[in-house]
């Protein structure tokens, strides 16, 4: 017990030194003198602070370069939405800065006074936005999944966003209680007839925002990565001409949802083509601008959010 109170005392010296650092504007000198320790521990304390993720940093300056590559992007392709955030020289697929920006959706979304509907996907990029955003209190908003919380092996998956998003805003939420394949087309056509089943994708078919990540589909596709598909599965999506993914639903060259493979199987809300509801892909990276163009041009997203690396490659080919 004395082992937690202490550690307790020292996240929250961190905290208040953090807050004096990057708050307020005081110098390390000045904190050390106002919680009475020394200029060392005032640079452990404040290094703490951001190692503990106690406090955390939004950019809100518009980046020039960044706006105009958004702009570009919305005339191109005719988006209804367009972020770009800037890029990480160390990691061309680091993706803080465009879980930042979905972030920032998801809470401009959250913060209107309409009731409204919103349907998340699940990855490493929309998990990544979640954890970006700030708690809220947002009862009368709902929050959906659009694709099966079980894992093949039947655990529940990692990547899962609504009820962690719902965890962070108190709005009320819908998982979908299916796994993400099932193992033949008439077993998957059976489940969907579940009466809740049936309710959550009646509720995601009305939704006013849909967030998704975008996939590529060639040997390190995540859904292939992550155990969602086999090998065998993974080859014949290729095969058939798959170039990425959305929720699974497996796209091609011309953004064409195949009529075969997995897709046959899966559990997965349908993609209403070309979008209505505002529908935005976020996702970064040299392997995936095939899938994001095709997703694109295939009208399958009408909003996007990438980093200007991944702008530029879009806009140069």
């Amino acid at each position: 017990m004395a082992a937690s109170d202490s550690e307790r005392s020292r996240l929250d010296d961190a905290a208040r030194a953090g807050w004096l650092y990057f708050i307020a504007g005081h110098t390390q000198d000045e904190i050390a003198r106002s919680l009475k320790v020394s200029r060392a521990t005032a640079q452990r304390l404040v290094s703490l602070c951001l190692a503990e993720r106690l406090i955390t940093f939004r950019l809100e300056h518009p980046i020039t370069l960044c706006m105009e590559l958004a702009a570009r992007l919305k005339d191109a392709f005719d988006l209804r939405q367009c972020e770009v955030a800037p890029s990480d020289p160390a990691s061309a697929t680091a993706v803080a800065g465009v879980a930042e920006r979905a972030a920032s959706l998801l809470e401009a979304t959250l913060r209107s006074e309409t009731p409204t509907i919103i349907a998340i996907g699940t990855g490493r990029a929309m998990r990544a936005a979640v954890e970006h955003v700030r708690p809220m209190e947002c009862p009368n908003h709902q929050l959906v999944s659009l694709v099966g919380n079980i894992s093949t092996d039947g655990s529940a998956s990692f990547f899962d966003t609504v009820a962690r998003l719902a965890d962070l805003t108190k709005a009320r939420h819908y998982p979908m209680p299916l796994p993400v394949l099932m193992s033949s087309r008439a077993e998957r056509d059976q489940l969907l007839k579940i009466n809740p089943v049936s309710k959550v994708r009646a509720i995601a078919a009305k939704a006013d925002l849909r967030l998704v990540g975008i996939g590529q589909m060639d040997r390190n596709a995540q859904v292939y990565v992550d155990g969602f598909i086999n090998r065998e599965e993974l080859l014949e999506l290729m095969r058939l001409g798959a170039i990425g993914e959305l929720t699974g639903w497996a796209f091609d060259a011309k953004g064409r949802i195949l009529d075969g493979g997995t897709n046959r199987r899966l559990t997965s809300v349908p993609h209403t083509v070309p979008a209505i509801a505002l529908t935005v892909g976020a996702a970064l990276g040299p392997a995936k601008v095939p899938a994001i163009r095709a997703a694109l041009n295939g009208r399958l997203i009408n909003g996007l959010i990438t980093d200007e690396t991944t702008a530029k490659a879009l806009l140069d080919s």
